[in-house]
C-alpha cells in the first residue's frame, strides 16, 4: 500500500514515516520546510520527498492520505484532496490503528521534557533487552533513528497535547491508550489552540480517562497544574516524584545535579552519574525510572542504563568547540525551558561568559503570549541575541529593554554571526535556543569561528 504524507518533516509525522516503511508501506511524502536532522533521517530511508504542497503531488498513485496538524483548509493540497474525495486519515489515528493496536503503550506526556524523558526511557528497555519500539518528536543519540516498531509489546511513545488535525480538534494522545501514562510538569502553552490552561487540563484528563485499572500514572508531586488535573478523577495506581513524601526521590550530588541519587519509598537505591547536568533532567530521568518499573526493569538496572544515556540531538546538544568557544544546540520554546536550559549550563560552566541566541518562533511565542516574561528567564546568561524573525508582530526591543543583562535585537542571522565571532574568546559558551531549523546558524556560527581562528592563526588582521 502506498501512502503519502503532507507535513512529513514534523518531528511526529517524520517518525510515523519510518514507522511505516519499516511495515512495508511504499511512502512518499510533502513539507513546506525540509530541514535536518528530519529530511536527513527520511532520505537515509529511502522515503521520497516533495518541497510545497502543489496538489499535482496526490496523482502519484497513493491510496491513502496522511494528514499532519499542520496542515489546514485552503491549503492547496487540501482542497485538492476533499475536491477529488481522496481518502484521509490523521496521524495520530493512523498510528494508533497500525501501530498501537496491541500494544503495550508507554506514553510521556507534558509541556516540557518529554521527547528526553521517552528517549530515556525507551534506551532503560533497550538495556534491559526489552527491544521496544517507539516513535519520538526527536532522534535520541542511543539509536540514531526517532522510531522503529520494536521486537516486544512495549512501545514508548512521546505524547503531545497539541491537536490532531484540521478535522479532528482532540490532542494526539487521546488516540494512544496507554497503559503506562507519564505526565512530565503541566503548563499554559499552544495558544494558537487553547484558550487558557484549563482547556489544556482537560484534555490531560482525557488522557487519564483513556488508561487502565491496572495500569499506572506517574506524576510530579508538587506540580499544581497537574494536581488540578489528577483531581477531577483518576482510575489507576499513581506513583509520585519529588522530594519528601513523594513514592520517587532524587537528591542531587552535585551543583548541576549530573550525580544524583535515587531512592524509592524512602530506601536508595543508587546513583545517576552522567554527562547531563540540571534539576530537569534529574525529574525527568525519575520519571524514566517509575516508568520502566511498571513493565518490569528493575530500578537498578534502569540507573545502570542512565549513566550510559547519551541524550537527544537538538536537546542541549554539544555542537563542537572551536578556539575553546563552545557551541551548542537547544530546542528551548518556552520560557521555562529557556529558563531551565540556561540555569543548567551556569551551574555547569560556573564564571564562564554565556551568549544565548534565541528565535521566538512556536506559536505561543509569535503571539506574544509570554513576552513579559521572556527577559526575566535569561537571567543566568551574559548576553541574550534575541532573532526577530518574520510573521512576529510584536517587537521584541521590549525584551531587550527589560533586561537585567545585555541584550540585542537582530533581523539577520548574519549579522548575529558577526556578533558572536566578535565578542566570543576562549571559555566562552554559546547556546542556540530555537524549536526550527533558524536559518542553519548552527553550522554556518561553527563554520565562521573556524575560518577567524584558521584567520588568527595565519597571522592575518
Amino acid at each position: 500500500m502506498h501512502i503519502h504524507i503532507l507535513g512529513i518533516c514534523g518531528t511526529f509525522m517524520g517518525s510515523l514515516a519510518i514507522l511505516a516503511k519499516e511495515l512495508g508501506y511504499c511512502v512518499s511524502g510533502s513539507d513546506q520546510n525540509v530541514y535536518p536532522p528530519m529530511s536527513t533521517q527520511l532520505k537515509a530511508a529511502g522515503i521520497e520527498l516533495t518541497q510545497g504542497y502543489a496538489p499535482a503531488q496526490l496523482n502519484n498513485g497513493a491510496e491513502l492520505i496522511v494528514v499532519g496538524n499542520v496542515m489546514s483548509r485552503g491549503n492547496p493540497a487540501i482542497e485538492h484532496m476533499l475536491n477529488h474525495n481522496l481518502p484521509y486519515i490523521s496521524g495520530p489515528q493512523w498510528l494508533a490503528e497500525h501501530v498501537l493496536k496491541d500494544k503495550w503503550v508507554l506514553a510521556v506526556a507534558g509541556t516540557h521534557g518529554k521527547t528526553t524523558t521517552a528517549s530515556m526511557l525507551a534506551w532503560i528497555l533497550e538495556y534491559a533487552g526489552m527491544t521496544p519500539g517507539y516513535l519520538i518528536g526527536g532522534v535520541p543519540k542511543n539509536f540514531d533513528v526517532s522510531a522503529r516498531l520494536g521486537k516486544t509489546p512495549f512501545f514508548v511513545i512521546e505524547a503531545d497535547e497539541y491537536d490532531t488535525a484540521f478535522f479532528d480538534k482532540r490532542s494526539k494522545f487521546v488516540h494512544y491508550r496507554p497503559r503506562t501514562a507519564i505526565i512530565n510538569n503541566l503548563e499554559f502553552d499552544h495558544a494558537d489552540i487553547f484558550d487558557d490552561l484549563a482547556a489544556i487540563q482537560r484534555q490531560f484528563h482525557h488522557l487519564l480517562r483513556t488508561v487502565p485499572a491496572d495500569g499506572r500514572v506517574v506524576v510530579p508531586q508538587a506540580d499544581e497544574n497537574v494536581a488540578e488535573v489528577m483531581a477531577m478523577g483518576c482510575w489507576t495506581p499513581v506513583e509520585t516524584i519529588g522530594e519528601e513524601g513523594a513514592i520517587w526521590q532524587g537528591e542531587a550530588l552535585t551543583p548541576d545535579a549530573n550525580c544524583f541519587s535515587v531512592a524509592l519509598n524512602g530506601d536508595t537505591i543508587g546513583a545517576v552519574d552522567w554527562c547531563h547536568g540540571g534539576r530537569h533532567n534529574m525529574s525527568n530521568a525519575l520519571m524514566a525510572i517509575a516508568g520502566a518499573r511498571h513493565v518490569g526493569v528493575m530500578p537498578e538496572q534502569a540507573i545502570a542504563a542512565l549513566c550510559e544515556f547519551s541524550g537527544v540531538k537538538r536537546r542541549m546538544e554539544w555542537l563542537g568547540e572551536v578556539a575553546g568557544v563552545t557551541v551548542y544546540d537547544d530546542f528551548a520554546h518556552h520560557p521555562t525551558a529557556i529558563e531551565t536550559t540556561l540555569n543548567g549550563l551556569r551551574k555547569g560552566v560556573g564564571e564562564a561568559r554565556i551568549f544565548a541566541i534565541i528565535e521566538p518562533r512556536s506559536n505561543t511565542m509569535r503571539l506574544g503570549v509570554y513576552k513579559d516574561k521572556l527577559a526575566l528567564v535569561c537571567a543566568d546568561a551574559d548576553e541574550v541575541l534575541w532573532y526577530q524573525p518574520p510573521g512576529v508582530d510584536w517587537d521584541l526591543q521590549s525584551v531587550a529593554e527589560a533586561s537585567s543583562v545585555q541584550a540585542q535585537v537582530f533581523q539577520s542571522t548574519a549579522v548575529i554571526i558577526e556578533e558572536i565571532c566578535a565578542k566570543c574568546v576562549a571559555g566562552d559558551h554559546v547556546v542556540i535556543m530555537s524549536n526550527g531549523g533558524f536559518e542553519a546558524i548552527h553550522q554556518r556560527l561553527l563554520a565562521a569561528l573556524q575560518q577567524l581562528h584558521a584567520s588568527d592563526e595565519c597571522g592575518y588582521e
